[in-house]
């Protein structure tokens, strides 16, 4: 854990910065403006941009995954640029459950791999990069993406103990267990053999 060097509203007030960021739901706002149409009546409803994608629009998709992953990140690059690193984690967290759980969409947000990504990016690059390449591998062997990202989160906190970031174990445990909560559902298709994999119908 990082030292507790901020005040109780300094926390407070840096935790409502860092979920007001995440809670922007940039998946529908894209959808509307592109034409779209209501994301949380489309595919599985959900507000990422893997749902986006079910629209067929690629650059929609890709915007919503860019745009998901920035405020993330920009709740841990804004906040440390004011605050020391236990304002920073509590932000980070906050912006996650921000996107999870956006109080404008009655609390119903997206499953937080792009803004997973986004935070550890910006958090500790060189662990956001490790995920990243574990997204991509456990992706090429399974043909899943959800796969992808339950492995990226597993060894998250690993690859934070390895490359020398252990003050952020505590915010990387939570964070895992969050995305494997949000993907609860894909879990259970897994060990069902019914996951939809990457390039089949």
């Amino acid at each position: 854990m990082p030292p507790f060097d901020s005040t109780t509203a300094q926390l407070i007030l840096w935790a409502l910065i860092g979920y007001g960021l995440g809670s922007v739901p940039f998946g529908v706002i894209v959808a509307r403006i592109m034409g779209l149409g209501d994301l949380r009546q489309i595919g599985s409803g959900n507000i990422g941009a893997t749902n986006v994608l079910r629209t067929g629009n690629k650059p929609a998709a890709a915007l919503t995954l860019l745009l998901d992953g920035a405020k993330g990140a920009v709740a841990v690059l804004a906040v440390r640029a004011f605050a020391g690193e236990d304002a920073v984690q509590l932000a980070a967290l906050a912006a996650f459950l921000g996107h999870c759980y956006p109080v404008w969409l009655k609390f119903r947000g997206g499953k937080g791999v792009a803004t997973f990504i986004g935070i550890w990016l910006a958090l500790a690059w060189p662990v956001g990069l490790a995920i990243c390449a574990t997204w991509a591998g456990a992706v090429a062997i399974g043909r899943m993406s959800s796969m992808g990202a339950l492995a990226g989160a597993a060894l998250s906190t690993i690859w934070a103990l390895v490359l020398g970031y252990g003050t952020t174990l505590i915010l990387g445990a939570v964070l895992t267990l969050l995305v494997f909560w949000r993907h609860r559902a894909n879990i259970a298709r897994i060990r069902a053999g019914t996951e939809p994999q990457i390039g089949r119908s």
